[in-house]
């Protein structure tokens, strides 16, 4: 993942969170929730980009 890919997805993740904190009525607990999530989930993708991480392709998410 370039430099530049990951600015771009830091700043449509931040974007996308305040949309839906601003727009979408929730209860604040939900909100504190949905913000932690998506905190810890960026964290893990940066940590998995660094390299600090390990191989993120060990992961897998089932298909819907």
């Amino acid at each position: 993942m370039g430099l530049l890919n990951l600015i771009v997805t830091l700043i449509v993740v931040g974007v996308l969170l305040w949309l839906v904190n601003a727009y979408i009525p929730m209860d604040a607990k939900i909100k504190q929730i949905l913000k932690v999530v998506v905190v810890i989930a960026v964290v893990l993708r940066l940590l998995g980009a660094f390299g600090l991480l390990g191989h993120m392709t060990r992961i897998s998410v089932p298909k819907v």
